[in-house]
């Protein structure tokens, strides 16, 4: 019998992961912090932390900008708070928060931040953090992306400049 060609069985936790991933996309504002918790008490915390990570970078990346944003954070961080890795998550998208909204932001706590954070703010708009992690991102991966993101925002800066210098 050749064992290769056998179908196989689609391990338990993975079918649980895909089946979180599903309920976490489609949960009401009202019931996601249940059903994270839910999610939470599976027996395969590995798992389990990694369906809810993917759930809180996605409904981050949506609301990050909006209002909405702080007291999800809130409500999020008091579900996680005995999953550090969760925990800081929260953290590191409140900082990008802030970073992003040209809100109060400190430099030390960029610098301290995961290379999740430090890749993420490099590519993206706010000068000041760019600049200080062209210089001192912990990797030569975000000291690049942010040279390049600085290199190609150089350019669309001096021509709005001169467009408003016309």
């Amino acid at each position: 019998m050749n064992h290769h060609n056998a179908p196989q069985e689609e391990p338990a936790e993975h079918l649980r992961f895909a089946a979180y991933l599903s309920e976490l996309k489609q949960v009401s504002d009202a019931d996601e912090a249940d059903l994270v918790s839910e999610v939470l008490a599976d027996p395969d915390q590995t798992m389990a932390q990694s369906a809810v990570l993917r759930h809180l970078d996605r409904r981050a990346t949506d609301i990050h900008p909006c209002p909405a944003y702080e007291p999800w954070a809130e409500w999020m961080t008091q579900v996680t708070v005995r999953h550090p890795v969760l925990a800081r998550r929260l953290q590191e998208w409140s900082l990008f928060r802030a970073i992003t909204l040209g809100q109060h932001w400190r430099r030390d706590a960029l610098l301290e931040s995961s290379d999740w954070l430090q890749l993420k703010t490099a590519a993206g708009p706010n000068t000041e953090a760019v600049e200080v992690l062209a210089e001192h991102g912990r990797s030569k991966r975000i000291r690049n992306t942010a040279r390049i993101n600085l290199k190609q925002s150089s350019p669309r800066s001096a021509a709005t400049q001169r467009i408003h210098k016309s």
